[in-house]
């Protein structure tokens, strides 16, 4: 899983790099547990993350595994951004926001949700 969720540099900053794309429901469900025992670990307000959900399943179950997850790592989170959101149905986007109380800014490209993320 390591290469899946792991650091990376932008413009000498570091992110946490959410790797989900092309997973499958059972693998979401393992990657967010990581997601969630990974981020725990670092200071509040420290962590600033890039979600990457192309191609992935996100059903129902990993739907309610996100919101859990969202809600959890939020102390710890500094900023967020989603990119190949378009796939996950609107219901779940609002979902997502409304219960993690979160901001989730989404773009189109991983180079666009970096240049964000590092702005300060």
């Amino acid at each position: 899983m390591d290469d899946r969720i792991r650091f990376i540099e932008h413009q000498g900053k570091r992110i946490l790099l959410l790797d989900f794309s092309h997973s499958n429901a059972h693998e979401m469900q393992l990657l967010l547990e990581y997601v969630r025992i990974t981020v725990a670990q670092h200071a509040h307000e420290s962590v600033i993350t890039l979600a990457d959900y192309t191609g992935s399943t996100v059903d129902h179950a990993v739907a309610t595994k996100i919101k859990e997850v969202l809600t959890l790592d939020r102390p710890f989170v500094k900023k967020t951004a989603w990119v190949g959101a378009e796939s996950i149905p609107h219901a779940f986007m609002d979902n997502f926001h409304t219960f993690s109380q979160r901001e989730i800014v989404t773009f189109k490209t991983r180079e666009e949700a970096m240049d964000w993320l590092v702005k300060d």
